[in-house]
């Protein structure tokens, strides 16, 4: 079971001291993407040292069946090895880069993210569009004084994340398919925009397109309620300077203020030529106008504040949580564990075996990483949720559930993993099911993780709360070898009919499994 990384095996944490502080963000946009690099100081505050911003308009490659052309793929690759000069050298675990909407949608987006993540140097990821609100709330009232409920509107090129609330977890979140990369392509081509007469029929069917998008959410907001407003990435701050510079806008965006800009648009286009934004914004501002017109109006925005941060901040303090062991991934296994009333003694006693066991093979097998463990550690808390719906078949439950729920802090990537364990931990030992879930990631970590977790299954079987006693798991190649001590094996049949049977599934895939007594 020979292992393919993605790209390079990333460094271990151990690092110079100069770069154990340093911790960078990567917001992989539709339309840019940016890098923030920051420093730990005194141990708590981040102090911001560098920040790349690379206009790739990944959005305006991506085709009608969904996916990126050459051409697009090419930005984002030279944009990433510019970024990964910068960050390359950085320990593994301080870096994370993220894609959004564009590339949730790509359905080539491996072609990007394998090199990617290599001329990076570190791994390469796409979050759902609930994580991506999430972690724009948590990029924006992160940065603010605590206090009053909020609304957080970010407005990216391939999507609208809404979220309110208060405090570190908001309470609605939202994620739209509306853009302002995609809605200027979709509306406001170089028919559209010749005349003022198209230009005005134009914003008219975006704004309605908009409303209708919104349509299913609007009423749940505006009962939440909210103090106050704020808006976030490069449309909205684009928007507000403009306005700005003719003397509008000054303690946030209203709707008046949006109506003058949307009429100076359809009457004067040529004018936003003078406007203190650069040529690529301003060719999407018309589809980034029309959905703030629609926003503002259907949620009843007065005021709308334009945040000076937004996702990649977010990243930025999870990923010191991350380090200093507040990993927001743990609270949401654990959540997701209690809501479907996983059995938690026992869920305990599978993982710390199956961790056990994979301390034995982690070297020889390349499971020696910090993110090897944490992920088999989740998917022994979560191997029975699925035994909520029925214990027949729980672990295809199970899996259904883990892939399709919005866990907090996870990545898309990461959420498949975890359902191909959840999967793989009882039942049929397949390779050819776990691509399925995974798609084009190897699939082969994920395999030699199962290996522990279902021996561990099959070893807690009579769910008792009598320890083990001493396991050895060797490894090698594709041959896998369990002793027990003493003569437990013999006392307990159940326990040896149970390694037979897994000594078959296993010798599907190639894998040779032999076990019997520790000698000595």
């Amino acid at each position: 079971m020979a292992r393919e990384a993605i790209g390079c095996r990333m460094r271990s944490p151990e690092a110079p001291a100069r770069d154990a502080a340093q911790f960078a963000a990567l917001d992989l946009g539709s339309n840019s993407f940016h890098m923030v690099v920051a420093r730990l100081v005194d141990g708590a505050n981040l102090q911001v040292i560098d920040r790349i911003r690379e206009p790739v308009r990944l959005a305006a490659g991506l085709d009608a069946e969904g996916r990126l052309s050459d051409a697009a793929i090419r930005r984002g690759l030279d944009a990433l090895a510019r970024m990964g000069e910068r960050v390359r050298e950085l320990p593994a675990g301080a870096v994370r880069a993220v894609g959004t909407n564009t590339l949730r949608k790509a359905r080539n987006r491996a072609d990007l993210i394998v090199p990617g993540s290599r001329l990076l140097g570190h791994p390469v990821e796409v979050i759902g569009g609930w994580e991506e609100a999430r972690l724009v709330w948590r990029g924006v009232t992160g940065h603010l004084p605590p206090g009053p409920r909020r609304l957080v509107v970010d407005l990216g090129g391939g999507s609208t994340e809404l979220a309110a609330g208060e405090g570190a977890d908001p309470a609605l979140l939202e994620s739209l398919y509306m853009g302002c990369v995609s809605w200027s392509r979709r509306y406001f081509d170089a028919a559209a925009m010749a005349r003022a007469r198209t230009r005005e029929a134009a914003f008219a069917r975006a704004v309605t397109a908009a409303r209708l998008e919104l349509g299913p959410h609007y009423r749940r907001f505006r009962a939440h309620g909210w103090d106050e407003a704020w808006g976030s990435s490069g449309t909205v701050l684009a928007v507000h300077r403009v306005l700005q510079a003719h003397g509008r806008a000054a303690e946030g965006i209203t709707r008046d203020d949006l109506a003058w800009l949307r009429h100076r648009i359809v009457r004067h286009p040529e004018r936003l030529a003078d406007e203190p934004v650069d040529a690529r914004r301003r060719a999407v501002l018309p589809g980034g106008v029309a959905i703030l017109c629609a926003v503002t109006d259907a949620l009843r925005v007065d005021r709308l504040r334009a945040a000076p941060t937004a996702l990649r901040e977010g990243l930025l303090d999870e990923l010191i949580g991350r380090r200093i062991g507040e990993d927001r991934r743990d609270g949401a296994v654990r959540a997701f564990a209690r809501r479907f009333g996983v059995d938690d003694a026992q869920a305990r006693r599978v993982g710390r075996t199956a961790l056990a066991l994979l301390r034995q093979v982690a070297e020889t097998w390349e499971l020696a990483e910090e993110d090897d463990a944490r992920l088999l550690g989740w998917a022994a808390r979560l191997h029975e949720v699925g035994m909520a719906l029925s214990h027949a078949s729980h672990h295809k439950h199970g899996a259904y559930l883990v892939r399709n729920t919005d866990l907090a802090g996870f990545s898309t990537d990461e959420q498949a993993e975890l359902a191909a364990l959840v999967l793989l931990h009882r039942g049929r030992f397949s390779r050819e099911r776990t691509r399925e879930l995974l798609g084009w990631r190897d699939p082969e970590r994920v395999l030699r993780l199962a290996v522990p977790l279902r021996l561990a299954v099959r070893l807690h079987r009579p769910r008792s709360a009598t320890p083990l006693p001493a396991l050895r798991l060797a490894a090698e190649d594709a041959t896998v070898e369990l002793r027990v001590a003493g003569d437990w094996l013999a006392n307990h049949p159940l326990a040896r009919a149970d390694l037979d049977a897994e000594a078959e599934r296993l010798a599907a895939e190639g894998i040779r499994f032999r076990f019997g007594p520790l000698p000595g």
